[in-house]
């Protein structure tokens, strides 16, 4: 049985991504992962009435990726789901949050030498996020080749990464977690509950978005964001991806 796990190996080669070496490749971003694209079919008003999470709004004509859940019920109104792949890689970024100021982040940034080290926090997800995180640990996206790791400790953590839509027990937990966190520290906001409570937004539970509680300073859009994604916000952190085409 070990020949044949040897032989496969060996005819396979190397599975790792290239990215961040290169573009993520548009196999590497899910059909789930895409947002809707405005056609010349798109219907505004009936669009922000039919979307669960309020992420079209017909006055400003914008979709709002922190409240996009991918449910793709926007499509009866004449949104379209663009799967070219410069429009996908476009549209799912992660984003410097407009609160963080540039030349502050900058600064922490310098902070940063050879590894990054990051504590993941859930505030209420249904693990769809947890499981895209964790499947950064996997041989294919192999985080620990670019001197990221996962640790269990605040006291040991330089970036936080929080998942889910807030909830009422948990906003304590949140606050104490950050403050535990030693300076200079990050945040990042990863998936549209984090960012916006998602489809939770309006339950009795939801406080309000993590970047009410907490500052924040990367936030990752989906439903669930792709791992891809969730590396580029790392990276971004590391100061390893450019900042001027990630600044809304």
């Amino acid at each position: 049985m070990l020949k044949v796990w040897i032989l496969r190996g060996i005819r396979k080669g190397v599975l790792t991504t290239v990215f961040p070496k290169a573009p993520p490749t548009i196999a590497e971003i899910p059909e789930r992962s895409v947002p809707p694209t405005v056609a010349e079919t798109s219907d505004w008003l009936t669009g922000a009435s039919i979307c669960p999470t309020k992420a079209i709004r017909s006055d400003s004509k914008m979709v709002d990726l922190e409240r996009c859940i991918y449910c793709r019920c926007c499509a009866e109104a004449g949104f379209t789901f663009d799967q070219a792949a410069e429009s996908r890689t476009k549209s799912l970024q992660a984003k410097l949050n407009v609160k963080s100021q540039l030349d502050e982040f900058t600064k922490r940034q310098g902070t940063i030498r050879r590894s990054l080290h990051v504590l993941m926090i859930d505030v209420g997800s249904c693990n769809a996020c947890n499981h895209e995180v964790l499947n950064l640990a996997n041989p294919y996206y192999d985080l620990t080749r670019l001197g990221i790791f996962f640790t269990n400790s605040p006291k040991h953590a330089d970036a936080l990464i929080v998942v889910g839509a807030l909830n009422k027990a948990m906003t304590d937990v949140l606050k104490r977690t950050y403050e535990s966190v030693p300076d200079p520290k990050f945040v990042i906001s990863v998936g549209a509950c984090a960012a916006s409570g998602g489809i939770f937004q309006k339950t009795e539970s939801f406080v309000s978005p993590i970047q009410d509680v907490i500052p924040v300073d990367v936030v990752i859009p989906g439903c669930p964001p792709s791992p891809i994604q969730i590396l580029e916000g790392l990276l971004l952190v590391n100061n390893r991806m450019s900042k001027e085409v990630m600044t809304r």
